[in-house]
């Protein structure tokens, strides 16, 4: 319906009104019939994509760190975000194609939060669990990931932290121990 087909309409029901009041009315009832019509001549630039609103919302579940340090602390996404991100694109065993994943250096993480030890302790969700020694977030640039190709990790996604090695570095890397090492669904870290 075009804005003079609405206006047409909105007349032909009624004569003119006359006075403050019917006016305001009237006006009402034109900004309400052609609301649609502004909408839609505003093309689809306008309006939300599909994709915005179906990207994730920024994970709250937090992860709790432990052990060596000056005190217990559990870490969100959130948190996170506010330390320097670095990302990489790699290869892993249970993915298909190479992914750019995001996160906070591992070793980062640990000086800032104070952190003293030899070898962390990383359980997931599922209550897997392994031993990263300290020297892999030195040497090879770990992360603790919260993204994946720009998005980020949900749990089911193995999210919404992750322990990640950039694989495709160092031919060192693409070892069995390397691959059990990147924990996903990250529930907590014990600092020995």
């Amino acid at each position: 319906m075009s804005l003079l087909n609405a206006v047409t309409v909105l007349t032909a029901a009624s004569p003119l009104p006359t006075g403050p009041r019917p006016l305001r009315a009237l006006l009402a009832g034109l900004c309400l019939a052609a609301a649609p019509l502004l909408a839609s001549a505003a093309g689809p630039a306008s309006a939300p994509s599909a994709a915005a609103s179906a990207a994730p919302a920024r994970p709250d579940l937090p992860v709790r760190v432990q052990g060596r340090l000056p005190a217990p602390v559990d870490i969100t996404v959130a948190m996170l975000e506010r330390l320097p991100a670095h990302s990489f694109t790699t290869n892993a065993p249970w993915t298909k194609q190479a992914h750019t994943y995001t996160g906070v250096r591992l070793r980062d993480l640990l000086a800032h939060l104070g952190a003293s030890g030899q070898v962390l302790e990383a359980t997931a969700l599922n209550d897997y669990a392994v031993s990263v020694p300290v020297e892999d977030a030195t040497r090879y640039d770990v992360i603790v990931a919260y993204r994946i190709d720009g998005q980020y990790l949900r749990v089911r996604d193995r999210g919404p932290m992750m322990v990640m090695y950039p694989f495709d570095t160092r031919p060192e890397l693409q070892a069995k121990r390397f691959y059990e090492r990147a924990i996903w669904q990250l529930k907590s870290i014990t600092v020995r």
